[in-house]
């Protein structure tokens, strides 16, 4: 857990049954059992193929293996609409407690207990299958850090949360110039091998082969707790503040994973239960340090304050929730020296900056501003734009931009509803929010 940069497992596990897993042993599980794939284009465009631009399929593994091997169309089912020359499917955030319900002995075929997570298998993982080219675009998530074993095929890695609008694999550079200096971590995940990715990290996944299986699990942190009712603080004033005016131009304050806001009634709910949440785990801790456990060798998250990462897909209800801020893990050199690298575990290492401008396959550094600078970026479910980055906590307007009268100039635009919200969700006001409603609560 201490490790702070992308890392490669190369023997963790050799004696995993879920090595098994590949998809016509996963056809024969779900016995003609359908799930959704999300369809895409195989194009070279300059913007992110996000998932609301997407085409869904529900179909068997059976007639996505047909399609994917250029059987007749009559066997790919609902996949004949789609030309494989053109087009990549992808079956993902599918998570295996839900598809393999009724076979939950499958469930110990998976054993992150071997990294120090005891008790975690299957039922904590999700699935991914796809087709050559299926992508997740450029994001970080939001909570935890990420762990993901590959199956089948190679992927240059892997999800959500937090989405640039910078397609990394076809980088705009006139609208995104900053990006020439930005430094790509790039790694092409064979079978058996187990990417951990940092809390905070950037990541960009692609199949490279004609079928990719992969399986994941994300770690809670203790440090999500506190993000999760920031993040609750920031969608309740954005989702007030822009219902409350009729905006007919497509603001982009939400991300293109989410269809619509959600109501001032579920936001408190949210955030009651993130607030609840918080001192839970607190409570834990405590209880943890004054009755130490005698197998005490683990650092883990306790079972009571985990919360399962939800799932991302194009409903509403499953949709991940938002996120304002792109605290970056510190990078520590000297924690780094005492890592024992070598042929088991593989540091990740950057690119030159050379090729990293236009690396297809990346797991960025966590340098949010870079990302995000010019036209802005995704906060989780929010956009904002860059200035948020950078201002201060002073939101004064300068003096020399008021007339004697206080008023603003003419040759000053008034203030909008964005504006307004730039200062708002700015990360050290609502971290100074989240404080002082913790503190009252507390109270």
């Amino acid at each position: 857990m201490s490790l702070q940069q992308p890392a490669v497992f190369c023997n963790m596990v050799g004696d995993w049954p879920a090595l098994h897993w590949d998809v016509k042993y996963l056809s024969a599980m779900l016995d003609g059992k359908t799930i959704q794939f999300r369809i895409g284009l195989k194009t070279m465009d300059l913007v992110p193929q996000f998932e609301t631009s997407c085409s869904y399929v529900k179909a068997t593994l059976e007639e996505f293996l047909a399609w994917s091997s250029g059987q007749p169309s009559h066997l790919s089912g609902p996949f004949s609409c789609f030309e494989h020359s053109k087009y990549w499917a992808y079956a993902d955030y599918k998570y295996i407690a839900r598809i393999f319900e009724d076979k939950e002995e499958v469930f110990q075929d998976i054993r992150w207990s071997d990294f120090g997570f005891p008790g975690r298998s299957g039922k904590e993982s999700t699935l991914w299958i796809g087709s050559e080219g299926a992508n997740t675009p450029c994001h970080l998530d939001s909570y935890g850090c990420n762990l993901v074993l590959q199956i089948q095929g190679r992927i240059p890695y892997e999800e959500s949360s937090i989405f640039s609008k910078v397609n990394v694999a076809n980088p705009d550079l006139k609208r995104f110039p900053e990006f020439r200096n930005t430094t790509a971590h790039v790694v092409t995940l064979s079978p058996g091998q187990v990417l951990l990715v940092p809390r905070h990290w950037w990541h960009y996944v692609e199949s490279i082969d004609p079928i990719t299986v992969s399986i994941n699990s994300w770690i809670e942190l203790d440090a999500d707790h506190e993000a999760r009712v920031e993040e609750a603080i920031t969608r309740t004033l954005v989702c007030a503040l822009k219902s409350a005016e009729n905006s007919s131009d497509g603001d982009p304050w939400l991300n293109p994973t989410e269809v619509e806001a959600t109501s001032h009634e579920i936001n408190l709910e949210y955030l009651n239960q993130a607030v609840s949440a918080y001192f839970k785990c607190q409570k834990a801790n405590v209880s943890e340090w004054a009755h130490p456990s005698s197998s005490g060798a683990e650092h883990t998250t306790r079972a009571s304050c985990k919360k399962r990462k939800r799932q991302v897909s194009c409903e509403p209800e499953d949709s991940q929730l938002l996120n304002h801020e792109l605290s970056s893990s510190t990078f520590k050199a000297e924690t780094l020296q005492k890592i024992p690298f070598g042929p088991h575990l593989i540091q990740v290492l950057p690119q030159s900056q050379e090729t990293s401008s236009v690396a297809a396959d990346a797991v960025e550094s966590d340098d949010g501003d870079l990302l995000h600078e010019n036209e802005g970026g995704h906060f989780g479910k929010l956009h904002c734009t860059r200035k948020q980055l950078v201002m201060s906590n002073d939101c004064r307007m300068p003096a020399n931009q008021m007339d004697s009268d206080s008023s603003p100039s003419a040759s000053q635009a008034a203030l909008s509803t964005n504006d307004l919200l730039d200062c708002l969700v700015n990360p050290h006001v609502i971290r100074l929010v989240a404080q002082l409603l913790l503190e009252r609560t507390r109270v």
